[in-house]
């Protein structure tokens, strides 16, 4: 077993509070949920989503394996879909571990959602399971390492919830329609992020993959998911992560404006360039390729890259995304002896 640098913990929530410690942290906000690590626990990833006991064994397994600073929950980004009725395919029987993905959505466009009148999501579905989890994981391992929670992003939920198609021709067709939906989810997500906040989550990470800049672009952004991004964040009790995908430094300044105390951003990222741009705050965390780099490189590419993204500016390392479950073991150890000087 590898045992994380004495006094992680601390490092990580100095971190996260604005003061950079002498070394470069190695953690993750995001989902980090390893082959091995199920292979080790005689897991399937597809058997956990809803067991606590199981969750938090799968969460703590980064760093009882590599060393990793972090524990993060849930293992899936679908736990709000499914709490609204979406359908939720788990991928059993696969052969190797795949993330769970929304198998139906709740309703065809933006203007037919209506949100089920079922009581507070933060009580429904699987979100219960993961807050146990939370509180299992924290009595576990929670005084050596920081524990994380990630939710998705409003725009992010909408396209689990809405069909993503007509969804995105909505964002010109029909914009307020879109807000619409996104005023009924921002205040459900932020009810989540209290929910994981009391149940021991030290931070939470704001995934919005769907609605980042880099992928349905800054003027929509702005427009529709900057400022539900300012309302969730500002709700939500810091620390605060805002994670967000594709090519991003064109929308660095409206992302910057979103509030959070981090920003994590993925490899198209030029990380440089971002840290140049914002100047020292906020903190800036990324950028590892989950894919190419983690899962398919080696450990000297592994450590090539850790020292260039910590040239680059980088505050702490983190994977691009939520890990990809093939990524090695040892290449998992190495992104953390590297972060750390050895």
């Amino acid at each position: 077993m590898t045992t994380a640098t004495p006094n992680a913990r601390a490092g990580v929530l100095a971190l996260l509070a604005g003061r950079r410690p002498g070394r470069t942290p190695c953690f993750s906000g995001l989902i980090s949920v390893t082959q091995p690590a199920l292979d080790s626990l005689g897991l399937a990833f597809s058997a956990i989503h809803a067991d606590s006991g199981r969750l938090a064994a799968v969460a703590a397994s980064p760093y009882r394996l590599a060393g990793f600073e972090s524990a993060v929950l849930p293992c899936d980004l679908c736990v709000e879909a499914e709490g609204l009725g979406a359908a939720v395919d788990f991928r059993a029987g696969e052969p190797r571990a795949e993330f769970p993905r929304v198998a139906q959505t709740v309703a065809e466009s933006a203007a037919a959602f209506r949100l089920p009148g079922a009581g507070p999501l933060a009580r429904r579905g699987r979100l219960p399971v993961v807050a146990e989890a939370l509180e299992r994981v924290k009595a576990d391992v929670g005084g050596e390492i920081v524990l994380g929670a990630v939710i998705p992003g409003p725009f992010t939920l909408a396209m689990q919830v809405v069909n993503p198609g007509p969804l995105l021709l909505e964002l010109s067709e029909a914009p307020a329609a879109v807000g619409d939906l996104l005023d009924q989810l921002t205040p459900l997500l932020a009810d989540v992020g209290q929910l994981y906040r009391a149940s021991g989550a030290d931070f939470i990470t704001v995934h919005e993959m769907g609605g980042s800049p880099g992928f349905i672009g800054p003027r929509p952004f702005e427009r529709l998911v900057l400022p539900r991004l300012q309302q969730l964040l500002a709700a939500l009790p810091a620390p605060r992560v805002l994670s967000v995908c594709g090519r991003t430094n064109r929308g660095l300044p409206l992302l910057a404006a979103a509030g959070a105390d981090a920003l994590s951003v993925d490899q198209a990222n030029d990380l440089a360039a971002s840290r140049a741009a914002l100047g020292p705050e906020p903190l800036l965390f990324g950028n590892l390729d989950p894919v190419g780099l983690l899962a398919g490189g080696d450990e000297t590419q592994v450590r090539a890259a850790v020292a260039a993204t910590r040239a680059a500016g980088a505050d702490a390392i983190w994977p691009g995304c939520d890990l990809w479950p093939q990524v090695p073991t040892a290449n998992l150890r190495a992104m953390v002896a590297a972060a750390h000087g050895h």
